[in-house]
């Protein structure tokens, strides 16, 4: 790291210089000189270019779910870019791989009959979700109904959609207005009768969908209170609602069930997907549309309309074959069952670190997603950067909480051994 001339006579400071790569969701100063550059994967581990070996405890950003380099994901983009590295799927033209995942996700969707809308990744997906859910009542002749209301402490993504609808305030401060697009609204976190209220102010005859994570993520690991899920899909029906699942992090067994959806028994007009659906291995993501909304659309008729959804990369060949291997990876080595199994293990650990800890406030746990919340007097980040020293990645989230959310293919044992040294660094925080 190097410092230059300020370039203003402020009193902020001199201007901080390093690379180039400006990085995501980073207060630069503060990052600068102190990155870890990872230079490649080994399974649940990565390694830095200065030789650190880290136990993934977070899987990347929730998406590694099969491990890094996997040779059989690897070899499938390599075979796809061998014979075609993509083309699009606009209008009459497809190809091959893209037709193949879309069968593949609509055999497991968590709706009969689902049709899918690929694209590049799960803002992608939130904002075609979010668009179709308004483009649907439009067509039905119910232009009134714009609004879409979302959780307080969600995060959907930082396109223009998901920037508007986060639950999170710090993600759409600084741009002039409080909600990117027009008509978003925020709704209780888990208080249905306060999702029910809020509905009844704002008139549902004005409102296009509910979007919600079955777990809340990036807000803290935050599972749904017994009912709520179910609850909101029952207030959706009652006011002609859309209810869409944002299953971006669930999606694909994270939850110990292919969606999130069927461990809660919701069944949603729309679900958003990504990261799971390759391991991160390639950029892809997609929208799953069940009859109710899709069907119009395909109606033998001139007067039937289009939606104008589509970007460069939908469908992208390369990224469809890797998705294929991955489905066939987690269907043959029973990846999805694992889950359910170390769920067990992480739900035992989490509650004996909390009975031992008072820092601990909460431990909470679904699948293999895991958030443990410290006391105030605890900082989150000093704890993450100590579990660095002692080789281990988690993260810190909204409310001082930790990430635990590893690869599929980890041993009881290192998981335990993960809990041992969040545990660790906890009481190392704790005696500063």
């Amino acid at each position: 790291m190097t410092l230059t001339d300020p370039t203003t006579s402020s009193d902020a400071g001199a201007v901080l210089d390093g690379p180039a790569l400006w990085s995501a969701q980073a207060h630069m100063p503060t990052v600068l000189g102190r990155q870890l550059v990872i230079d490649r994967g080994e399974g649940a581990y990565v390694v830095t270019t200065e030789g650190q070996r880290l136990f993934d405890g977070t899987a990347g950003l929730w998406h590694a779910n099969v491990g890094h380099a996997h040779p059989e994901l690897a070899q499938a983009a390599y075979d796809q870019m061998r014979r075609l590295e993509t083309y699009h799927v606009f209008a009459r033209y497809a190809n091959d791989k893209a037709i193949a995942l879309g069968e593949r996700l609509a055999a497991i969707a968590p709706m009969e009959r689902a049709k899918v809308i690929l694209n590049s990744g799960g803002s992608d997906s939130i904002d075609v979700a979010a668009k179709l859910a308004r483009r649907h009542w439009q067509r039905e002749g119910r232009a009134e109904k714009t609004i879409v209301l979302s959780r307080d402490l969600s995060y959907h993504g930082l396109h223009a959609f998901g920037t508007s609808i986060a639950g999170l305030p710090f993600n759409r401060e600084g741009y002039g207005s409080d909600s990117l697009v027009p008509e978003t609204a925020r709704v209780a976190q888990h208080d249905l009768a306060d999702v029910e209220r809020t509905i009844l102010e704002l008139g549902p005859e004005r409102i296009a969908a509910i979007v919600t994570e079955p777990v809340q993520g990036t807000g803290g690991v935050h599972p749904p209170a017994p009912g709520y899920l179910e609850g909101l899909q029952r207030l959706c029906r009652e006011h002609d609602i859309l209810l869409v699942l944002d299953e971006v992090i669930t999606g694909f067994g994270r939850t110990g069930t292919m969606f999130a959806a069927q461990r809660y028994g919701v069944e949603p007009d729309l679900v958003t997907f990504a990261k799971g659906v390759t391991s991160g291995y390639a950029p892809l993501g997609g929208v799953l549309v069940s009859p109710r909304i899709w069907e119009p659309f395909y109606v033998d008729s001139v007067e039937t309309p289009i939606f104008r959804h589509g970007v460069t990369y939908a469908g992208h060949a390369t990224a469809s074959a890797v998705a294929l291997a991955h489905l066939d990876v987690l269907e043959r080595d029973g990846l999805v069952a694992r889950v359910g199994e170390l769920e067990a293990v992480l739900r035992q650990q989490l509650d004996g670190l909390a009975a031992r800890q008072a820092g601990v406030v909460d431990v909470r746990v679904a699948g293999l997603l895991g958030g443990v919340e410290l006391a105030p007097e605890l900082d989150a980040v000093r704890v993450t950067d100590a579990l660095v020293d002692l080789g281990f990645i988690s993260r810190p989230l909204r409310g001082n909480t930790l990430q635990l959310s590893p690869p599929f293919i980890i041993a009881d044992e290192e998981l335990v051994s993960f809990v041992a040294a969040i545990e660790h660094a906890i009481i190392q925080e704790g005696n500063r």
